[in-house]
């Protein structure tokens, strides 16, 4: 779908890349691997206009950092320059598995 319009993909893809790189910024302080490599991101929609929206997870509904997780994956992309509006919701459908995780987050955690 991205590569439909090449004059915005370049640009689209460039912010998205960057997007993924400020959320690879945010790790789970009781796992030493990042929300993204955990598989803890479900979703990256790049708008029209610089808006992104997220949809992602936590390890666990009662994980202790319910609060601190998503807000620091929201203040890490508005860091990024010429973002707009960033709106990250949280879902617990589908369920976190370890299966989520890239082969490197489970390398990192000895499951490999």
């Amino acid at each position: 779908m991205e590569t439909s319009n090449t004059s915005q993909n370049g640009q689209e893809t460039s912010l998205r890349d960057k997007v993924i790189m400020a959320i690879k910024q945010v790790y789970d302080p009781e796992i030493p691997v990042d929300v993204y490599d955990l598989g803890l991101i479900y979703e990256i929609t790049v708008y029209p206009v610089n808006n992104v929206y997220v949809l992602m997870t936590l390890t666990s509904p009662n994980c202790p950092s319910a609060e601190y997780i998503p807000t620091e994956v929201k203040d890490k992309i508005q860091q990024i320059q010429g973002i707009n509006n960033v709106e990250v919701e949280v879902t617990f459908d589908p369920p976190y598995s370890q299966d989520m995780m890239s082969e490197a987050a489970k390398l990192e955690l000895g499951f490999l």
